[in-house]
Formats: structure tokens, C-alpha cells, sequence
């Protein structure tokens, strides 16, 4: 049995090795002297610094410049001991013991052991792949070291400190040490060399000639890694230091290390055998997945300051609202969503809507789930992320040693157990996370067909993976076109979208079929499949946001088919769509695809009959961003021209229209200015005394602002052009 987790999160943390999660580099940035100290406390806290270093590990990586730095320490040590012995015990007598200017220097040499401190704590934590790419850049930070440890004791006012024989012999041994070695002995030639037959590695990938196993086993010993975990937490490491986007970081040499070492991970060893692959399920999903209660890591519990209060699951993305409570930003959303004013846990009223993210806390997180092997999925994965993985994957070695684990990987699902296929599945998904040649050579290979079949798996994770798999495929445009002509391709991901195991695979064949339904030739197949449309239309009305997202953006690239409006009222996705449009998150998608569908009289009458709809219309009108204001005038303009007098007068009626108008018609885009015109226009012939009013007003705004002769186009301007979201990334898990 595991033990059980610390009382405290942080007191769990500090009591454990640091995480390599993220580390920055070391020597960065300013420290400040402890300036609330002098005399013999200053010295005592200098000894005790010292002795904590001497006492640390002895990494396998710097071994030449940390040996340097342990002699420099023990002389230190020896000489602050001394001086400690001369003044005695006496906590008094020694603050006032030493002159200002030697309290100044030892509150710079205390800067300089913590800068040391940090150093050793970098490359004790660092990858062992990592620490030999970066080596010249470590060498350089030991002789930075080296270089203000002298200065600090060259200025050090040795006669004012009364120093015993030995002391001063000890001094003038340590300044002697910090300027004798010269520049090139920072690096050690053990190192260099080991450095070199890694990237000659690289080069025969390079050169499409991968190395013998015996010569790869030997390499990967000599770094440190002998088996599936260390091989996984050296990839993981590397990918951290992709993500935190150093500027003097070799991005293609990093990211060609790391797919030599996936290679590796399922050449040599039995990748399966990682506890570092599992995935955390919710809580939900726990109670369905039996499988795991029979693992190790059972009896692990989230601490409950990692919980969000309202699912109970760990928080992947916490947020604090104004009343200073952290909540998962996906459950406080639907609490807010589901009409709800006050705080879940203090029931104090909420002050706005406004969520501001927890970083110190996700970062807690983000190392609880490292020091136990479990993967945190953190919403940071930006755009600007993503391109920077796909710059690291953009090397020739990189493609060639990813084509080559997609050989294995494809193999596994052909050839491999039920426990085997489950981890193929998922390394394709993170292998076809980013670039093209990724997903090109990985289809070529034949990887869709048998990421079809598990769709069909009982085994939670093969679905998940496999469906998330053919998501991050399809992005690719050719691949489409297989997935699309796989035989039952279709019909198993709305299988999965209507009964998967997990969340997370339900939110992922949504939003393959959003990537699927930009081709427009795809998109009344997936209409005329059974469930297709039905299913989204459910996610869009009881989905997570995320999952909300990406039903709701398939709807709308359905709805842009000629043919679309009669089965997407049938299959009530345009109640969902109307209920939707006071969900902020999915608002202007839904407006949009409404003003697709009301070619329709039987819609645009659902739609306009109710004064709720309007006004949440003009809502949108109001706050939107650009794209929201242009679909929601465009929604209002087919609700007046195609529902007759009776409906624009309704319209024509919504208080605060004429402020609105006003406002497209200053700022909006250009679509949006002539669809408000019309709007007037159609008011104006209603016949309604207030519309009448209004088109008044709205006129002669229009005419100072575009002139008659827009006016004039206006009159034959037809339903025209939506703002379209099919040009959005669409999402990689």
C-alpha cells in the first residue's frame, strides 16, 4: 500500500525531492541580501547554507564542476567555523563583532551560496539528456559562480576580522582556488564526448539509418536510463523545457533528443510498464473504471485542497471568484451558467462573473501530480505553445525517428495485447498532437483502420486515446478524406459521442466531427447519420463548456448546407441552438448557425415567436465581439424579412434596439452595417409608431456615416455572408 498523503500540500511538497517540472534556468534574475542580519547570526546562517550544500546529492551530470564546488564549500565551512570559534557564544557580542563593511561582504557571499544552492538544485533536478544539451550553458553558470565567490573574498576586510593563523591560511586556499582554474576546465571531456555519440544518434536518423539496439542500449546506459520510467521522465522533462520557451533553447535539437528517446521508450523497453503513462480519471469515471481499483495507487487520495468543492475531481484549470473561493473553471461556469448568484461554498452573494486564475495553486498541482507520476493536462497549451512544439519536431532527425516509432506503434495495434494497444494509442495521439509530416506518415501507415476498431474497446483508456487519436489526425485535410471513406469510421465515433466511457472521449468525437464537417461534401453525411445530429445537439444542451464548443461549432458548419434546416429541426439541435443563445460561451456560434437555418418559415417562426430569443439577440448586438454582433444582426435580419410584419414589429419593440443599432451601425463591420439598415428599413414598413421613430433616428446616423448611396445598395442586399468559425484551430487534445 501507498502512504497516505501529507496533512498539508505544501508540507508534502517540501519534504519531498523537487519535481523536475518546468525548472527555469539557474543564476536568473536578482537576490537580495539578508539585511536584517550581521555578526555572529549572519555567520551562522552562512554555516548552516554551506553545510546544507556539502550535504546534498551528488548528481550524475556536472560531476567535474560540482566536485569544484564541494572542495570551495568545505573550505568555506572550515573557515566560518573558525570564525564563529573566535567570537564566541554569546548571541550579544556577536552582532556588533565584525565592521559594516564585512557584514556587507558576508551578506554577498550569503547571495552568492544561495545562487550556488540553486545551481546544484537545477542540475540535481535536470534530465540527464537535458543536462548534456545543455552543458557548455551549465559550465558557464559554475565559472560565473566561481568568479563572484572571488570577488566577494578579494574584498572580504580580512584585517578587521582578527583572523587566527589557520583561518587566514584558509582564506588565502580559497581565493587561490577560485582564480586558478582556467576557463576551458568548466567542461569535462567525459561529458562532451557522451554529448557527441547522442548526436551522432541523431545523425544516422538524419541520414535515415537508425542505430543498432546494442549501440542505443549502450548510449541510453551511459546517459542514466535503463528502463520505460527513466525513458519516459527524460521525454517528459525535455518536453517541459520545449514548452517554457527559452530564447537560447535549440528548439529542433531538443525536440530531435525527444524522438530518438520515443523511439527508444519502444524499442528497447516495454513502455507499458511506466506508472507515468496512466492518466488521473475524474471521480465520476472512477467508479466505471473497476480496473484500476485493483492497482497500487488505489489508495491514493486527492488532497482536498487540489478539489474543486462542486465535482470533487482534481482541478485542472482553478480559478478563484470574487468571494476569494477556487473552484475548476468548468463547474463554476455551469453553476453560473444554471442561473445561480452566489458563492458554492461560502453562499455569499458573487459579486460579478469575473474568474481569475489560481496559478500558485496549479502549480501545487502540477507537482503533486509529478512527484506521483500522473499526468496533468493544464490548459496552458497555447497556440503559441503548440507552434513551439511543432518548430521542435521540424528536424529532419525528428521526422525520421518519429516515422520510425510510428512503425512500431502501428505494429502494436496490429500484433500487440489488449494491455499493449491502449499505450499505442496514446502515444499515436501525442505523436499526431503537432505537425503534418506527424500526421501524414502515421495515416500512411495505416494507423486509421485500427483506431477505428477501438472505438469499440470496453477499455476506457484505448477509447479515449483512439478517438482523441483520429481527432488530432484528422486536422490533417487528407486524412479527412480516410476517415471519412473508412468503412463504420462515422458511425463508431457518434457511438462514441452518444455512449462513450469517459468525458473527455464524448468531447473528442465532437469536436472530430466539427474537424470532419469543414469539407463541405462531408457534411450532409454526417446529417443523414443516425444520432449525429442528435447527439451534438444533447452535448450543445448538457455538455461541459468545452464539450459545448465543440457541438456547437459543428452545428453551425452543418448549418451552412443548403439542405441542413429540416433535419436540424427534426433533431431538435434548433431548440438547442436557441437555448443556447444565453450561454456567452457558445452565444455567437448559435446565432450564427439560426441565421443559416431561417431559410426555413417553420424555424424563423420558433425563433422570432419568442421575445426571450429577441432580446438575447440584441443582448449579443450589445456586448459580442465583432464576429457575435455580425451573427446576431444577421439572425435579427432574417427574423424581420422572412417572418412578415408581425414579427418585425416584435423586434421593433425590444427596448434599447435603437441605442443598439446605433452602435453596429459606428462600429460595426461591414456586413453588419447594411444587415442593420434593412432591419430599420423592414421596422419602418411594419407600420408600428415606434418603429417608425426608430428608423428616424437610425436614418440619419446612417446617412452622415455611409451616405445614400450605401442606403441605396442596402435595398437589394440579400441574406449575404456569416462570420464563420470553420477557420478555428480546432482543438488539440
Amino acid at each position: 500500500m501507498a502512504a497516505a498523503p501529507a496533512s498539508s500540500p505544501v508540507e508534502f511538497l517540501l519534504c519531498r525531492p523537487p519535481p523536475r517540472q518546468r525548472r527555469r534556468p539557474p543564476l536568473a534574475g536578482a537576490f537580495f541580501a539578508p539585511t536584517g542580519l550581521a555578526g555572529a547570526p549572519l555567520l551562522r546562517a552562512l554555516a548552516s547554507l554551506s553545510a546544507d550544500l556539502l550535504a546534498g546529492p551528488r548528481p550524475p551530470s556536472q560531476r567535474r564542476n560540482l566536485d569544484a564546488v564541494t572542495r570551495r564549500l568545505a573550505l568555506l565551512s572550515a573557515l566560518l567555523d573558525s570564525l564563529l570559534l573566535s567570537l564566541g557564544d554569546a548571541e550579544g557580542e556577536g552582532e556588533g563583532a565584525f565592521s559594516d563593511a564585512a557584514n556587507l561582504c558576508f551578506r554577498e557571499l550569503y547571495v552568492v551560496l544561495f545562487r550556488a544552492d540553486l545551481l546544484v538544485s537545477y542540475v540535481a533536478s535536470a534530465g540527464r539528456a537535458w543536462a548534456l544539451l545543455r552543458g557548455a550553458h551549465l559550465a558557464a553558470s559554475f565559472r560565473d559562480l566561481d568568479a563572484e565567490l572571488a570577488v566577494v573574498l578579494d574584498v572580504l576586510p580580512a584585517a578587521s576580522l582578527r583572523l587566527s593563523w589557520d583561518a587566514a591560511e584558509l582564506l588565502d586556499l580559497l581565493r587561490a582556488r577560485c582564480r586558478r582554474r582556467a576557463p576551458g576546465q568548466y567542461h569535462d571531456p567525459a561529458e562532451a564526448a557522451l554529448r557527441d555519440r547522442l548526436l551522432a544518434a541523431l545523425r544516422h536518423f538524419e541520414l535515415g539509418q537508425p542505430p543498432d539496439h546494442s549501440k542505443l542500449e549502450s548510449l541510453l546506459a551511459q546517459i542514466g536510463i535503463s528502463d520505460a520510467a527513466s525513458c519516459r521522465a527524460e521525454i517528459e522533462y525535455l518536453e517541459e523545457q520545449i514548452l517554457s520557451q527559452e530564447e537560447d533553447t535549440d528548439l529542433p535539437l531538443v525536440g530531435g533528443v525527444v524522438a530518438l528517446l520515443r523511439h527508444c521508450l519502444f524499442s528497447l523497453f516495454d513502455p507499458g510498464n511506466t506508472k507515468a503513462s496512466r492518466v488521473w480519471p475524474s471521480a465520476g469515471d472512477r467508479q466505471r473504471l473497476l480496473s484500476w481499483s485493483s492497482s497500487d495507487d488505489s489508495s491514493f487520495s486527492v488532497p482536498k485542497e487540489f478539489s474543486c468543492p462542486i465535482s470533487l475531481d482534481l482541478m485542472r484549470d482553478p480559478v478563484v471568484v470574487s468571494t476569494g473561493q477556487t473552484y475548476d473553471r468548468p463547474s463554476i461556469i455551469q453553476w453560473i451558467e444554471e442561473g445561480h448568484s452566489t458563492c458554492p461554498n461560502s453562499g455569499q452573494a458573487l459579486a460579478d462573473n469575473r474568474l481569475v486564475p489560481n496559478r500558485a495553486l496549479r502549480s501545487l498541482i502540477l507537482q503533486w501530480c509529478g512527484v506521483h507520476g500522473f499526468q496533468y493536462d493544464s490548459p496552458e497549451s497555447s497556440e503559441g505553445m503548440i507552434e513551439c512544439v511543432a518548430a521542435s519536431c521540424s528536424s529532419k532527425a525528428a521526422i525520421e525517428a518519429n516515422k520510425a516509432t510510428a512503425r512500431i506503434l502501428v505494429r502494436m495495434l496490429v500484433e500487440g495485447s489488449d494491455s499493449e494497444k491502449p499505450v499505442a494509442a496514446r502515444e499515436i495521439r501525442l505523436l499526431a498532437k503537432t505537425g503534418k509530416q506527424n500526421r501524414a506518415f502515421i495515416a500512411e501507415l495505416g494507423a486509421i483502420p485500427l483506431l477505428c476498431r477501438l472505438l469499440l474497446s470496453s477499455d476506457w483508456m484505448a477509447q479515449e486515446n483512439a478517438v482523441t487519436a483520429l481527432l488530432n489526425l484528422s486536422i490533417y485535410e487528407p486524412n479527412k478524406t480516410r476517415i471519412m471513406e473508412q468503412e463504420g469510421c462515422l458511425r463508431l465515433i457518434v457511438s462514441v459521442l452518444k455512449n462513450g466511457w469517459t468525458t473527455e472521449a464524448k468531447e473528442n468525437a465532437a469536436a472530430t466531427l466539427f474537424s470532419l464537417s469543414v469539407v463541405h461534401d462531408y457534411k450532409k453525411k454526417i446529417m443523414n447519420e443516425p444520432g449525429a445530429v442528435e447527439e451534438l445537439a444533447s452535448m450543445l444542451t448538457r455538455g461541459t463548456p468545452r464539450g459545448k464548443k465543440d457541438a456547437v461549432m459543428a452545428l453551425f458548419n452543418l448549418s451552412t448546407h443548403p439542405e441542413s434546416s429540416s433535419r436540424m429541426l427534426e433533431s431538435s439541435a434548433v431548440v438547442a441552438l436557441i437555448e443556447s443563445l444565453r450561454n456567452d460561451t457558445v452565444s455567437e456560434e448559435a446565432a450564427g448557425a439560426l441565421a443559416l437555418l431561417m431559410k426555413q418559415p417553420t424555424i424563423v417562426h420558433l425563433v422570432g415567436s419568442s421575445e426571450t430569443v429577441i432580446t438575447s439577440l440584441v443582448g449579443l448586438m450589445r456586448r459580442g465581439t465583432p464576429k457575435g454582433k455580425e451573427n446576431a444582426v444577421s439572425a435579427l435580419y432574417e427574423i424581420c424579412r422572412r417572418g412578415g410584419s408581425t414579427l418585425a414589429q416584435r423586434v421593433a419593440k425590444i427596448p434599447g434596439l435603437n441605442t443598439v443599432i446605433q452602435n453596429i451601425t459606428l462600429t460595426g463591420t461591414k456586413r453588419a452595417k447594411k444587415k442593420a439598415s434593412l432591419i430599420v428599413k423592414m421596422c419602418q414598413r411594419s407600420q408600428m409608431p415606434s418603429a417608425l421613430a426608430l428608423g428616424s433616428t437610425l436614418t440619419v446616423v446612417d446617412h452622415s456615416l455611409v451616405g445614400n448611396s450605401t442606403l441605396r445598395r442596402a435595398a437589394s442586399f440579400g441574406s449575404g455572408e456569416l462570420s464563420n468559425p470553420v477557420s478555428i484551430s480546432v482543438p488539440v487534445p
